[in-house]
């Protein structure tokens, strides 16, 4: 008797959640891209399924190479290349870059060892923490914020941030530092959180506050 035997099918097109989907929407797929700290490589492949051409993906771990590569396969995708390194350190010049899930001071310190700055470039970030931090970081390294958008996910609310190098550093002001360019109603209501927390050690964010509710509200 003959065993039957079942074709493995490969998955339908990689779909992302609301906050992945908002940085991937941002990428130039007619350019060079390189997703930093990939995780399981989600966005690359999504990208990928969608017409990008050799995107190159880092994580700084093996264990998250070892996923980003099961994801790849899993989805038949083989114009990815993955790099074990920290940050930006062993990729070679790109356009367009992600950095994405990770702490708006970890983002900021990586972009400031990016060897290849130039006017063409573009970085698409989303931090989980301090977006403030990260702006006003921006800002001292000579990058500009193109634009933002709110990505909500479950009761997380996350900015995703669309930036250009300029070469013009400046500092910024509190209300900038704290909103961006990111005038969304859901992203207002957790900044204003934010600031009450922070406002009952020092009162100057309650200040502030009254300042942003005035203007957005």
């Amino acid at each position: 008797m003959s065993l039957n035997t079942e074709t493995v099918k490969k998955p339908q097109r990689l779909h992302l959640d609301r906050r992945l989907k908002t940085v991937a929407e941002m990428v130039r797929l007619d350019k060079r891209i390189a997703d930093i700290g990939t995780d399981h490589a989600f966005v690359p492949c999504y990208l990928s399924e969608r017409g990008a051409k050799g995107v190159i993906a880092t994580d700084i771990s093996d264990g998250p190479l070892a996923c980003a590569k099961a994801t790849t396969e899993l989805y038949g995708i083989t114009d990815i290349t993955l790099i074990k390194c920290d940050g930006l350190d062993k990729v070679p010049p790109v356009d367009d870059v992600i950095i994405a899930g990770m702490g708006g001071e970890m983002i900021a310190d990586i972009i400031s060892r990016c060897s290849f700055l130039n006017g063409d470039i573009h970085f698409i970030l989303q931090p989980m923490t301090k977006d403030f931090i990260l702006r006003r970081e921006l800002y001292k390294m000579g990058l500009e914020i193109i634009e933002e958008k709110t990505a909500a996910v479950s009761k997380k609310v996350y900015t995703v941030m669309l930036c250009s190098y300029t070469g013009a550093k400046k500092d910024i002001d509190d209300a900038f530092a704290f909103m961006g360019k990111n005038s969304d109603r859901l992203y207002l209501e957790k900044v204003l959180n934010k600031l009450e927390k922070m406002g009952k050690g020092e009162p100057k964010y309650l200040e502030l506050k009254r300042e942003l509710e005035e203007r957005f509200v």
